[in-house]
């Protein structure tokens, strides 16, 4: 009877939709579509007429006019303390940076500081005119950008219009609309007690902060910082990685032309490079206010108990071992999957700190999985031309060659790579072959200890069911970001986005959380605190709470009540007084408000 009664609903509800007046309704249709739209492009595109960026020029640095291909391409090199940078993709030589001293830190952050007690002065108005002018200068100059990156660290330019561009344009627009919000004095509640006052949380400025990034982006990594700081209103001290340093002069350029373009002192910002002896200098600097540090956790450890000498914040991020989930519902949509996949293993030749690192495959998948992968990482080609890039040293092939050793004798199937790559063009280039482990388990090292290389793991769940792949998910002490893919719908899919442990977690979608400046950090071995976003910004701030007279102008304030007034004359009397002040603004019910009245009115 139910399922006659719902034919009949049915039939009757396409009656009624043939009977619709639908022409009547598409003459405003058309418009209102048309109107959303548009609405929706003003947003994105509207630039207010006194923000208009302003042009600038930067020099780009040049590579030697000798082609000198480095026999052992290392940054550290006998009879000088200087920095020798060349390409990791061809081990071309590229120059000598010098490093920076205790008196250069010194100098940079005094030179930071001085610049910002004017610039802490400045309106969000005027910091959103300098980040519009920088926004502006990426964006045309976008392919020279790129071009540096990829000299630098060995990424293709693919790698680097991703990794380097896309990732810093979305946090200039992000500051430049919605920086103000979340750094205007917020209202916060008050009491019953407190009626009288009002609240606010103030974002103040801290002075000269500092970021020490990693290498894998030289770009990102060096402006993103920057920008969060000098819109927060701080100077910024940034320390490069040695391996990427040959491009820091041109980037800091970059930042430092906007704010000359605008007359503002451009050594608000500073950047220096140095050994890692020297780094513990800058890492314990009185003149430091708050530190980001993004790179591995031994070093970290070195930074944190550092900074502690002079009770410096720290916010860390050490990347992780980022799980790829794939749910026995995601078989559908398996192919635009294994798209994502092969793209978030092998970006920037797996150098990537939210990298896929383990995908953990549910058994209706297993198969269908491997099967569609292998043969496409078999045919990845190795060349800034090509598909994978070059890793920036060969530091850490030795250690992934023994990882995928390990995992091979433990009993995975080593369907591809595995090891170094010579490169027939370029052989002093450090190339890894891109690799695929299947049959991973949760034991092996592989599967607990972060690559950060071309490496592709592939483990397969004891069960479908949520509580099994967690554990898999859950297993290393990494905790930075992860993604799960399956059906909508599906409640294992709600379970595990809900019970893994990461900072950030993309639904059917590989990272995109720090593609829409999302809180970004991690948990355990991944580091704490967080940076991008409302919490990034803030976190840069002093957050000064301000209480005051909510009607000061009518004689409303505060007044020592006589018995709790010095001397007290009564010490019962006056207990008996502030319990029903006490009651007064926190009893549950009515007749305990009403009791603590009278033992305010019979103590008074």
């Amino acid at each position: 009877m139910a399922v006659e009664d719902l034919v009949a609903w049915v039939d009757e509800f396409g009656d009624l939709m043939r009977e619709f007046p639908v022409n009547d309704f598409l003459v405003l249709f058309y418009p209102l579509v048309c109107a959303v739209v548009g609405g929706i492009l003003l947003y994105f595109t509207h630039t207010d007429y006194w923000d208009r960026p302003k042009r600038y020029t930067v020099p780009a640095p040049k590579k030697p006019d000798e082609v000198k291909i480095l026999d052992n391409p290392t940054i550290k090199v006998s009879g000088t303390t200087a920095i020798q940078c060349y390409e990791p993709a061809t081990g071309q030589f590229l120059g000598f940076v010098n490093p920076s001293t205790p008196a250069g830190i010194d100098r940079a952050i005094a030179q930071a500081a001085t610049a910002q007690e004017k610039w802490a002065r400045t309106t969000f108005a005027e910091r959103r005119k300098v980040l519009h002018t920088m926004l502006r200068y990426v964006l045309d100059n976008q392919e020279q950008i790129c071009k540096v990156s990829s000299l630098d660290s060995g990424k293709t330019m693919v790698d680097a219009q991703l990794g380097e561009i896309m990732v810093t344009v979305e946090k200039l627009q992000w500051t430049i609309k919605h920086g103000e919000k979340a750094l205007r004095p917020s209202r916060r509640p008050t009491n019953l007690l407190m009626a009288y006052k009002k609240n606010t949380v103030h974002y103040e400025a801290l002075g000269v902060v500092a970021a020490l990034v990693s290498w894998n982006y030289p770009f990102h990594n060096l402006i993103g910082p920057i920008i969060s700081s000098i819109f927060a209103g701080n100077g910024v001290v940034v320390k490069v990685s040695e391996q990427t340093c040959w491009s820091a002069a041109y980037y800091t350029s970059i930042a430092r032309g906007a704010l000359v373009a605008h007359g503002h002192d451009p050594q608000l910002v500073q950047t220096v490079v140095c050994w890692p002896q020297t780094a513990g200098y800058l890492t314990s600097h009185p003149g430091i206010s708050h530190l980001t540090f993004i790179g591995s956790r031994p070093v970290c450890h070195q930074v944190a108990a550092s900074a502690a000498k002079s009770l410096i914040p720290v916010v860390a991020e050490l990347g992780g071992k980022d799980a790829a989930v794939v749910l026995d519902s995601a078989v559908p949509d398996l192919k635009r999957i294994a798209d994502i996949l092969m793209r978030g293993t092998f970006q920037a030749s797996g150098q990537n700190c939210i990298g896929i690192e383990r995908i953990i495959a549910a058994p209706g998948v297993y198969d269908k999985l491997v099967a569609m992968l292998e043969p496409r990482v078999k045919t990845l080609r190795l060349g800034l031309d090509k598909d994978v890039g070059a890793m920036v040293s060969d530091a850490s092939f030795k250690r992934l060659e023994d990882l995928v050793a390990d995992a091979v004798q433990n009993g995975a199937r080593l369907l591809a790579g595995g090891e170094r790559y010579i490169h027939p063009d370029h052989p002093k280039g450090f190339y890894f072959t891109p690799t695929l482990l299947v049959d991973v388990t949760p034991d092996m090292a592989i599967a607990n200890e972060e690559c950060f290389g071309p490496i592709m793991t592939i483990l397969r769940a004891p069960s479908s069911s949520a509580s099994d792949i967690l554990r898999l998910a859950n297993a290393p002490d990494f905790g930075l970001g992860a993604s799960v893919y399956g059906r909508d719908l599906d409640p294992v899919l709600k379970e595990v986005v809900k019970g893994i442990r990461a900072g950030g977690v993309a639904v059917n979608d590989f990272a995109v959380y720090y593609a829409v400046q999302l809180p970004f950090g991690g948990v355990g071995g991944s580091g704490y605190g967080r940076f991008a976003a409302e919490e990034g910004l803030r976190g840069l701030c002093n957050l000064k709470s301000v209480c005051e007279d909510r009607f000061g102008w009518l004689g409303i304030r505060t007044a020592i009540p006589g018995p709790v007034q010095y001397p007290v004359k009564d010490q019962e009397r006056g207990w008996r007084f502030t319990r029903g002040v006490v009651g007064v603004g926190y009893a549950p019910t009515l007749k305990e408000k009403i009791g603590a009245v009278v033992d305010i009115l019979r103590n008074s």
